[in-house]
């Protein structure tokens, strides 16, 4: 009987945390959910002639916009992650969330994870945006406008129980907002070459999978049973060729021929052109050789 006593105070104690935890994620969050933010960035200069559209379209299909949006930016439910999360991309048409927004809240969203009331966006990248050239926003945002105005409703995303511990714990980068610099600048794009200036540019894509250095990670916010990804920096490319690298963002594959896992989205990076490429792989193998996963 003192046993089961003891068992029972057992269980009323970690249920009485679990609790207590519960209410700590939930209000840190609606904390974090509450917050607003202020972006004063100059205008943008909008353009919306053919050059600047198909500007904004191989943007959006090669910088992963499509990977959660959907190719026809009408939105889609990007993963769902049991008691963590819902991810939903939403409807980017004029027919959805940018319905009426101005080009310079749009451009807020896309770079400083701000909505239009000034609040912070759930799991939008905008870290790997925060320093995307005024003229390549631009033309995202008149690609963006341009869409057929469709009112597909894909759903809210959700941020579920054991999300919001995570988040509280600061185990799971919810509100990329808090850790932007919302300073106002104008952002200058470096000269398309393939160079090493170009390539570090275009590999802030790269750092929220990667992580900063691109020594590789396991993927914020994914299940254990994600794979990692690999590190990018000569120790994890080891022997790579630059035709290796190709034919790993073009096709897929290793150099020993297997599947890169369907969670690298090769196929968007499949979309660049070559100088592009090139110009990460020249960034990729002058980084200092770092120590990290795969």
């Amino acid at each position: 009987m003192r046993v089961l006593k003891w068992a029972g105070r057992a269980l009323v104690v970690l249920l009485a945390a679990a609790a207590l935890l519960l209410a700590f994620g939930w209000l840190r969050t609606q904390q974090g959910l509450a917050r607003t933010y202020v972006v004063a960035d100059p205008p943008l200069q909008v353009s919306r002639d053919a050059d600047a559209l198909a500007r904004g379209a191989h943007l959006f299909a090669t910088r992963g916009c499509a990977d959660c949006h959907g190719d026809d930016a009408r939105g889609r439910v990007v993963f769902e992650a049991g008691p963590v999360m819902k991810i939903v991309g939403p409807n980017l048409t004029p027919g959805g969330v940018l319905e009426g927004v101005t080009p310079d809240r749009i451009a807020a969203a896309i770079r400083h994870g701000v909505k239009p009331d000034g609040r912070a966006m759930v799991f939008m990248p905008s870290q790997e945006f925060a320093g995307m050239a005024d003229s390549d926003v631009a033309a995202l945002v008149a690609f963006l406008q341009s869409q057929p105005a469709s009112g597909n409703d894909p759903g809210r995303s959700e941020i579920r129980p054991l999300g919001r511990v995570l988040y509280a714990l600061g185990r799971l980068p919810l509100l990329p907002a808090e850790d932007i610099d919302h300073a106002p600048r104008q952002r200058a794009e470096p000269v398309v070459a393939a160079s090493a200036e170009y390539g570090a540019y275009l590999a802030e894509g790269c750092k929220g999978c990667h992580g900063g250095t691109l020594a590789g990670q396991h993927v914020p916010g994914t299940p254990p049973s994600f794979p990692d990804a690999r590190n990018l920096t000569p120790t994890g490319l080891g022997a790579w060729s630059r035709e290796d690298f190709h034919r790993a963002l073009r096709q897929g594959k290793r150099p020993d021929g297997t599947a890169i896992a369907t969670f690298m989205p090769w196929q968007a990076y499949s979309k660049m052109t070559d100088v592009e490429l090139d110009a990460l792989w020249t960034y990729l193998r002058q980084l200092p050789p770092a120590p990290g996963k795969g």
